[in-house]
């Protein structure tokens, strides 16, 4: 059902967005959707449809924003096995592996984890967000593994968007990257916008784009004759920005193993272990994997922590790596 909200501005909340304004007031609602909502026209300040969700308001002003029936979505089911690590009547939580993206996008519509999703039950996914993508409220990249949350209904969608909004969600990253960081722990805190080459690329930059923070610490060195030097790195996120852990790697100039879009050229090693060479070239992902992920459960209000294995084929590279060290 469609629901109308109005609100009129008293004299302490002038000059705030209206986005933050209607937020302010309407807490159950997230910030993401109220700016979405106002970019599809369904905000009116004093009558007038307004498109700009930083638009400022001022004292008397009229706010009525539509917030309409959530669509159906028109997506076909992909019979494919999830890896479902915990679910309850709220959320769903799944260990996605590399190789399947998210929801539908340019040039694949139908083998992602949304299709998996309404595949395995259609009628529980939250539909408020994107109609191509219900139940979505984070994503990972395609060639990244780990733990992602899945909403079933639209109270828990909210209440974890809010969560994400304000960066109180606990997500922890393993990576291999090449080379080693110093100082071997710190903090990287930037701005990261979209790549002026490249759209579908992001980069660290000192003026524009959104604030993004990692949080990282070596957990072991690899290092010999025969191997190249890798580090094994833990990243704990503020934010969660596109690409970020990927960006900031590279900003640091320690691009992450098998990482075919953030990467760096790397001298080749005389007497480095074949086997382990091959393993490191063929690798057909990125070697970063979405770990632990925690939250306050949207009805319960308990915490609730969430901690994955690496996945097979990187564990594999680590024992090669920790067999060649000795």
């Amino acid at each position: 059902m469609e629901k109308k909200i109005n609100l009129i501005v008293k004299d302490k909340d002038k000059n705030l967005r209206v986005d933050v304004f209607i937020n302010k007031k309407e807490k159950e609602v997230s910030r993401t959707r109220i700016k979405n909502l106002i970019l599809s026209k369904k905000l009116k300040l004093n009558y007038k449809t307004i498109e700009d969700p930083s638009k400022k308001v001022s004292k008397g002003d009229i706010i009525q924003l539509t917030i309409p029936e959530p669509k159906k979505a028109s997506l076909k089911p992909f019979n494919y096995k999830l890896d479902i690590f915990f679910e309850d009547e709220d959320l769903i939580i799944l260990n996605k592996p590399a190789g399947i993206v998210m929801h539908p996008g340019a040039g694949n519509f139908d083998n992602t984890i949304v299709n998996a999703l309404i595949n395995y039950d259609k009628n529980s996914l939250s539909n408020i967000g994107d109609e191509l993508r219900p139940g979505i409220v984070h994503r990972i990249d395609k060639n990244t593994s780990g733990l992602v949350v899945i909403a079933k209904n639209n109270q828990a969608h909210e209440n974890l968007s809010i969560q994400f909004a304000n960066h109180s969600i606990t997500r922890i990253y393993q990576l291999l990257i090449w080379g080693k960081v110093r100082p071997s722990k710190g903090k990287i805190e930037t701005l990261i916008t979209r790549s002026s080459k490249n759209r579908q690329l992001m980069e660290v930059s000192r003026t524009k784009g959104k604030k993004a923070i990692t949080n990282y610490k070596t957990i072991e060195i690899f290092e010999n004759k025969k191997i190249p030097t890798l580090s094994l790195i833990e990243c704990k996120l503020d934010t969660g920005r596109t690409h970020q852990i990927r960006v900031h790697m590279n900003y640091l100039g320690n691009s992450i193993v098998g990482d075919d879009k953030y990467k760096k050229k790397f001298k080749k090693i005389k007497n480095v272990d074949p086997f382990l060479e091959k393993s490191l070239i063929s690798l057909n992902r990125q070697f970063l994997h979405a770990k632990c992920i925690g939250f306050i459960h949207p009805k319960k209000n308990k915490e609730m922590i969430f901690d994955s294995n690496l996945p097979q084929e990187l564990e594999i590279i680590l024992k090669m790596l920790r067999n060649t060290s000795k």
